[in-house]
């Protein structure tokens, strides 16, 4: 959960982070769907993002950290450290990575990049498979974003009672 409207914000727009990756490889991975020879001489291979979640701290461990007594002497109120010097919260981290399904075999042997039997290997890219990935991505984002509306609306609001 977040500490401040600020970790609010971080968490979504890693979210948001996250669906710019992947539309951008759902862009690439739609523009070469017929690709069948690159510059490796190879035909292109689908762009996949792996996104990983962190874990959050417990309630326990969070307050703990927030409660911890840093003093200077016995009598000394804690030090405790300003939310706006923290880090905010890694919550999920992505990389782009090659998907390594197989290529598509297509009987041409018209085409210049067709091998011995006659077979041209395309893309691992299934153009409706990407529209699937494209607004499943646009709608993460855009829930993001909301979230990120709504954070800065509560904090308006806050500040008006």
């Amino acid at each position: 959960m977040a500490g401040n409207i600020f970790d609010s914000f971080a968490i979504s727009g890693q979210g948001m982070s996250v669906q710019r990756l992947r539309l951008s490889a759902v862009a690439k991975n739609i523009a070469n769907a017929d690709a069948t020879s690159g510059p490796d001489a190879q035909p292109y291979r689908r762009e996949i993002v792996l996104v990983r979640a962190h874990p959050v701290d417990s309630f326990e461990q969070a307050l703990g950290e927030q409660l911890r007594m840093a003093q200077s002497a016995a009598g000394h109120i804690p030090a405790l450290q300003p939310p706006h010097r923290r880090q905010p919260p890694v919550v999920v981290s992505a990389q782009v990575a090659q998907d390594p399904a197989p290529f598509r075999l297509v009987y041409d042997p018209t085409h210049p990049d067709a091998d011995a039997q006659g077979y041209v290997r395309y893309p691992n890219v299934n153009v409706v498979t990407e529209m699937v990935e494209l607004i499943t991505a646009q709608r993460a984002f855009e829930a993001n974003a909301a979230v990120i509306a709504a954070a800065k609306n509560i904090a308006k609001d806050s500040l008006e009672i």
